[in-house]
């Protein structure tokens, strides 16, 4: 019997049982896998442009950012957000870079200027906490007035630019910005500077007082040292200007020593209107009163002595005046009666017979020029009838 191979499955049996499984779909032509639409590509100069900007040479990515925008615009690639984003980076870092350069620029200059200035320097550079009382030293340039010196220390008997009188230690009263803490350091230098160079009216003309303290910057990093300076930029200088007690017979430092305390008393009156600060001068006046007290002591020790016999009684007589009328500034009630019994006390004190004193105890007798126009002269360089030399604060 020969067998039939049904090409259409037979219909189910009737009844419940398991249906025959359908007719599987005949297949039809279709694109292959990984054929199908694809989105836009991501386009790689909008990324060069942000890391370029971020990590390599910002200008460069402002060029990848916008070659980026242009491609996507003409093919749609993606990444325009991207794209606008590496060039504003790139140019935000474009800037810093071009303000970091300038910078750098301008300090490898002044550096530069600044060494060429240095070579010119004769001396050992040496730190300021180094240097110490009759040391002598060059500044690039000869300023003075420079916020952080450099010191090149030298031999004395050389051409240099400043003397160091006094080098000491701030207290924490002192520092930067505190009140009265720079007038402090002036008084500090005068002071120094009249017990190393006692002889003040022997100081060249152009001699000036300097003193280097510490920034508001240096004193957070520990800085607390003061320098007090003789200096001597204004013509070449050659020599020590000290001039000691121990380089004095003993009664010219006590003389000496007596008529600089009343020199510096003299030139440091208070700040301000005396009207508006009467009690302030009539203290000061007291101090006048008190110091001229002091010399008339020495000055009565020694009248005795060869040579001093006339000059010393001539001193004592114009002191005994000028005592008189700062006693009676003292007690003034008003401003106008406080500059009278000034004026009348600083006219009491003449420089011809100082310069006679001096002349006897075997001192300098050039009369500096602060007191040649004499108290009642309208010249007076310091405007107060005290010394001249300038203090300047670097």
């Amino acid at each position: 019997m020969e067998s039939v191979v049904l090409s259409i499955p037979p219909s189910p049996p009737p009844g419940p049982g398991r249906p025959w499984p359908p007719r599987p779909p005949q297949p039809g032509w279709g694109p292959p896998p990984g054929y199908g639409p694809q989105p836009p590509a991501l386009n790689g100069f909008a990324l060069a442009s942000l890391l370029a900007g971020l990590l390599c040479f910002p200008p460069l990515g402002i060029a990848f950012g916008a070659a980026a925008l242009v491609q996507i615009a003409k093919k749609g690639d993606r990444g325009r957000a991207l794209a606008i984003t590496g060039l504003v980076v790139s140019v935000l870092m474009t800037g810093v870079m071009v303000f970091a350069v300038g910078r750098v620029t301008e300090a490898v200059g002044a550096r530069l200027d600044g060494l060429s200035a240095y070579t010119e320097v004769e001396g050992e550079l040496r730190d300021v906490d180094d240097m110490k009382a009759g040391d002598c030293f060059n500044v690039p340039g000869g300023d003075l007035f420079e916020e952080q010196p450099l010191l090149y220390a030298v031999d004395c008997s050389r051409a240099h630019h400043g003397e160091v009188t006094a080098s000491r230690t701030l207290g924490a009263a002192d520092a930067p910005g505190a009140s009265g803490a720079d007038r402090a350091a002036e008084d500090a230098c005068w002071k120094a500077q009249d017990e190393y160079a006692m002889d003040t009216w022997a100081l060249p003309e152009f001699a000036e007082m300097f003193y280097f303290g510490p920034s508001r910057e240096s004193w957070r990093q520990g800085d607390r040292k003061l320098l007090c300076v003789i200096g001597t930029t204004e013509e070449e200088w050659r020599g020590s200007l000290r001039r000691d007690a121990g380089m004095l017979r003993p009664e010219q430092a006590a003389f000496l020593r007596a008529a600089n305390a009343v020199e510096f008393v003299l030139s440091r009156p208070p700040e301000g209107d005396v009207d508006d600060a009467l009690g302030r001068h009539q203290a000061w006046a007291r101090e006048m009163h008190a110091v001229l007290g002091e010399e008339a002591k020495v000055l009565q020790q020694d009248a005795a002595r060869p040579g001093l016999e006339a000059a010393a009684p001539a001193q004592l007589k114009e002191i005994e005046v000028a005592r008189a009328a700062w006693q009676r500034a003292s007690q003034a009630r008003t401003g106008v009666e406080f500059e009278r019994l000034w004026d009348r006390a600083r006219a009491a004190m003449s420089p011809e017979t100082e310069k006679a004193l001096r002349g006897a105890y075997g001192l300098s007798t050039q009369i500096p020029p602060w007191l040649e126009d004499g108290p009642e002269g309208t010249e007076d360089p310091t405007g107060e009838g005290g010394r001249g030399p300038s203090s300047e604060a670097v």
